[in-house]
């Protein structure tokens, strides 16, 4: 899991959700909206503002961000939190504890741990 998630406002523009993600080196982010969660990641705005030639300073976050998400819990297992990307085929799941969000969790992550679990 990652923690220190870097967060964006839903009425953001895309040209600073791409700012925050370069800066940051990461690929997704996380939006906060009221209780709930989304995200925009780079292959959103690859897909549909770059292809599309729409301006990244007038597109906002919510135009194009996944919501609501599916969330995890701290304590789910490795092998849970894999057996539901396929179901849903989604990369990325907030894990979030009570009505905290805690950290994020990728496919990635999943590798990581798998590695050192069988080196």
């Amino acid at each position: 899991m990652t923690t220190g998630i870097v967060k964006i406002r839903d009425d953001a523009n895309i040209a600073e959700a791409m700012k925050k993600m370069l800066d940051n080196c990461i690929s997704s982010l996380i939006v906060e909206d009221g209780g709930t969660y989304g995200i925009i990641t780079r292959r959103d705005i690859v897909n549909d503002i770059i292809a599309h030639s729409l301006d990244p300073k007038e597109a906002k976050v919510m135009d194009i961000m996944s919501q609501p998400l599916l969330t995890v819990s701290p304590d789910m297992s490795i092998k849970n939190v894999s057996r539901l990307m396929v179901k849903t085929n989604v990369r990325r799941f907030p894990v979030v504890d009570g009505d905290q969000l805690v950290g994020l969790i990728s496919d990635g992550d999943i590798l990581k741990a798998e590695l050192s679990r069988i080196r």
